[in-house]
């Protein structure tokens, strides 16, 4: 597994109200599988997700992956951490399904016929075989979220960092959503409100107006939020 390391990290943002803070100075070790971040909405838990491939910017303190500086080897970091949207909408750029997955494998694959045929297994692997040719509109929801999952794997990131990807999506989705991402290879860094979920990973984050308010076993930590909720 990848060693995620905030290092007294603060995140500031200018607003129409002046200064925010939107995330407390933070220092955390993160080596274990599968991480839940939860907590109520704005708490902060996006805005630390978004740290580990630099989606976000530190304003002090010092962000690694695996020894690299996220903010002065970007680079090298976002091709070992991958990250997917709660809206898959915002990451599906090309007409059909087939045509995304291919985007991603162009450096890896510059025969475009080997590109094709890459792009049709990692389809396949995802629960999507057969729809190479959908146009990305013509997707369910749950259809989605699923290309959206194989576009950003496609290239075996070691880390994924999933930001709320059940959310939109209907219980039985959901549900197969969430099985696939708790079955990866990689790391895994989960934004969720879906407790049950969250309880299912090795360690858990409560999140709490911009400060890490518990740390630990994730079936503890969703306890206690619950305890307060």
């Amino acid at each position: 597994m990848a060693r995620i390391e905030l290092d007294r990290v603060t995140v500031r943002r200018e607003t129409a109200d002046g200064d925010l803070l939107a995330l407390d100075e933070t220092d955390l070790t993160l080596t274990e599988g599968r991480i839940a971040l939860i907590g109520p909405n704005g708490a902060g838990k996006s805005t630390l997700a978004r740290l580990v491939n630099g989606l976000v910017t530190a304003t002090s303190g010092t962000v690694r992956v695996d020894g690299l500086d996220v903010a002065r080897e970007g680079r090298e970091v976002r091709r070992r951490v991958a990250f997917s949207f709660t809206d898959p909408k915002a990451q599906l750029v090309m007409p059909t399904a087939g045509e995304d997955v291919a985007l991603s494998l162009r450096r890896s694959h510059r025969d475009p016929g080997e590109r094709r045929e890459a792009a049709r297994k990692v389809l396949a692997r995802f629960g999507l075989a057969g729809l190479g040719d959908r146009s990305v509109h013509a997707l369910s929801g749950g259809q989605a979220q699923l290309l959206a999952l194989a576009v950003v794997l496609a290239t075996d990131p070691d880390v994924l960092v999933a930001d709320e990807p059940t959310t939109l999506l209907d219980l039985g989705n959901a549900r197969r959503v969430g099985d696939l991402l708790l079955g990866l290879d990689q790391q895994l860094l989960l934004v969720t409100h879906d407790l049950e979920l969250a309880t299912r990973c090795e360690r858990a984050l409560l999140v709490v107006g911009g400060r890490v308010a518990a740390d630990g076993s994730a079936a503890e930590v969703v306890e206690h939020y619950r305890s307060i909720a």
